[in-house]
C-alpha cells in the first residue's frame, strides 16, 4: 500500500475520515496476520485473552479493531496458535471488525459470550493463557479487576495454572512496526513538522506581541481545524537571555526580539503519535541570524544526537544504551549531555526500551530493561548544557526532540530530518 497525503501549497493535508478508516484497516489486517503470531510465539503463548468493557477499553484491544467500529458492553477476543501459518483469532462480541476476526457470536449477552469462550478455550486446551495484566508496561495493564475475578469464575480450575502475564506480547505487538506502518509514519512525522513551522512563523508570532500562551492555541486550533488530536498538551515558553530579563522583568510573559522560544509538542494521526521539541529565534533589528553561541549550541546538540542514533543495535536494553551513549559524548566533548528517550507511535510513552529519565541518567528499573527490536520508532529525545558568550556566559540547556525509526537495513534514522537550523521570525 502507498499512502500519499495531498499538498495544498506547503502544508500537508489531511486525508478524508474515510480514506483514514480504510487506510487504518489496511494496516490492521497487516498486523494481525505479521506482527501478531511473532508476539504470540516469541514468547511462549499459545492462547491470549483480551477482555474489557465499554467504557474502559485495553490499550491493547483499541489497537486491533478498526476505527470505523461501536464497542458495546463486553469486549472479549481470543487467539489460538495452532501451528501453521495463521493464528486463529475470534472476536466474541457485538463490535463489528469486518472480516479481521472470526466471529462465532454477534450478541451481546455476556452469559452466552462467557460460554462460548469456555467452549473455544476447551476445544483447544492451550497450555499458556495469556491475560494482560503487567507489572512494567502500563499498556500490559488492561485487564480489569473485575473482568480478571469473572475470568477465574468462569474457567474451570485446571485453567487457572495455565494463566500468565501477556506483557511481553503486549510489548511487542504495540512496539513493532510494519514496513508499510513506517511509511505512513513519515507522512504522520511530516505533518506534525509542518505544524510546527506555521506555528513558528509570522502567522503566528509577532514580536512585542504575542505569548507563548497565545502560540499554545494557536498549535492547537491548528490541529483541530485539520480533525487531528494533540498527543500531549502542548507547551511553549521562553529562554530569554540577561539583556531582556532586566529590561522587560521576570513577570513579563510577552515574546521579544532577542529571545529564544521552546516547544514540546506532538499529533496523534492514523493511530500513531508524534513528539517533538524545537526551537525559533526572535531576531533583533538588524540580525540575520541568532548569536554564534545559540547556533552553536545547536551544532552541539545535533552531534549528540549522531551519537544517539549510532547507539542502537539490536537486543540491546534501554540502559544499555544509555550507558553508551552518554560514555561517548563525554569522550567527544559534547556539553551536558542528557538523554531521556522512549519509544513511540502506537503509544506516546512506550512500550520499547525506555532511554534515561530527566531525573536518572544511570539506570531505569522495568522500562529501561526492555530490549531493542528492528522496525521500532523512538522520540530521540536529549539535551546539552553549554554557556553562551553573548550572554556573559549564562548558561542555556538546549533541549531537542525529533522522531527516529530502528531498522534492519537502515539502522536508526531520523524519520522527516532534523532541525539543524532555528526557525527565525
Amino acid at each position: 500500500m502507498t499512502l500519499s497525503i495531498p499538498r495544498s501549497g506547503a502544508f500537508p493535508q489531511v486525508l478524508p475520515m474515510r480514506r483514514q478508516a480504510e487506510v487504518i484497516y489496511e494496516l490492521l489486517r497487516e498486523r494481525l496476520a505479521t506482527v501478531l503470531p511473532r508476539a504470540m510465539r516469541e514468547n511462549g503463548i499459545d492462547a491470549w485473552l483480551i477482555l474489557c468493557q465499554e467504557d474502559n477499553p485495553d490499550p491493547v484491544f483499541a489497537s486491533m479493531i478498526p476505527m470505523d467500529t461501536w464497542t458495546p458492553i463486553l469486549q472479549v477476543m481470543v487467539f489460538f496458535d495452532r501451528g501453521g501459518d495463521e493464528i486463529e483469532r475470534f472476536n466474541i462480541s457485538g463490535t463489528a471488525t469486518r472480516d479481521l476476526f472470526q466471529r462465532p457470536y454477534t450478541g451481546q449477552v455476556e452469559a452466552e459470550q462467557w460460554k462460548l469462550l469456555l467452549q473455544l478455550i476447551e476445544e483447544r486446551d492451550p497450555k499458556q493463557i495469556g491475560i494482560n495484566i503487567g507489572s512494567v508496561q502500563w499498556a500490559a495493564g488492561g485487564l480489569t479487576y473485575n473482568l480478571h475475578k469473572q475470568v477465574l469464575e468462569h474457567l474451570p480450575r485446571k485453567y487457572h495454572k495455565r494463566l500468565v502475564s501477556a506483557e511481553p506480547a503486549c510489548t511487542f505487538w504495540l512496539e513493532a512496526f510494519t514496513d508499510k506502518e513506517l511509511e505512513v509514519y513519515r507522512s504522520v512525522v511530516a505533518l506534525a513538522h509542518a505544524i510546527i513551522a506555521d506555528t513558528f512563523s509570522p502567522r503566528a508570532i509577532v514580536p512585542g506581541v504575542t505569548t507563548c500562551e497565545d502560540l499554545r492555541w494557536h498549535y492547537w486550533q491548528l490541529c483541530a481545524d485539520r480533525g487531528l488530536e494533540v498527543s500531549f498538551l502542548p507547551f511553549f515558553n521562553i529562554r530569554r537571555g540577561p539583556e531582556n530579563r532586566a529590561r522587560y522583568g521576570p513577570d513579563d510573559k510577552v515574546i521579544r526580539r532577542g529571545d529564544l522560544v521552546h516547544c514540546d509538542v506532538g499529533i496523534r494521526y492514523l493511530r500513531m503519535d508524534s513528539d517533538h521539541q524545537q526551537w525559533v529565534y526572535i531576531r533583533r533589528q538588524g540580525e540575520t541570524e541568532p548569536p554564534e553561541g545559540i547556533r552553536e549550541l545547536l551544532r552541539q546538540n545535533n552531534r549528540l544526537q549522531d551519537v544517539f542514533m549510532s547507539e542502537f543495535k539490536l537486543g540491546r536494553t534501554g540502559n544499555q544504551m544509555l550507558k553508551t551513549m552518554l560514555a561517548r559524548a563525554k569522550r567527544e566533548g559534547i556539553p551536558g549531555p542528557k538523554i531521556y528517550s522512549h519509544s513511540l507511535g502506537h503509544l506516546l510513552h512506550e512500550p520499547g526500551p525506555l532511554i534515561g529519565l530527566p531525573w536518572e541518567q544511570k539506570v531505569c528499573p522495568g522500562r529501561g530493561d526492555v530490549k531493542l527490536v528492528y522496525n521500532s520508532c523512538f522520540t530521540m529525545e536529549l539535551s546539552i548544557t553549554s554557556t553562551i558568550p553573548e550572554w556573559n556566559d549564562e548558561e542555556l540547556r538546549l533541549s531537542t526532540e525529533e522522531d527516529v525509526m530502528f531498522t534492519k537495513d537502515g539502522g536508526c534514522q531520523v524519520i522527516d530530518g532534523r532541525q539543524v537550523e532555528f526557525y527565525l521570525i
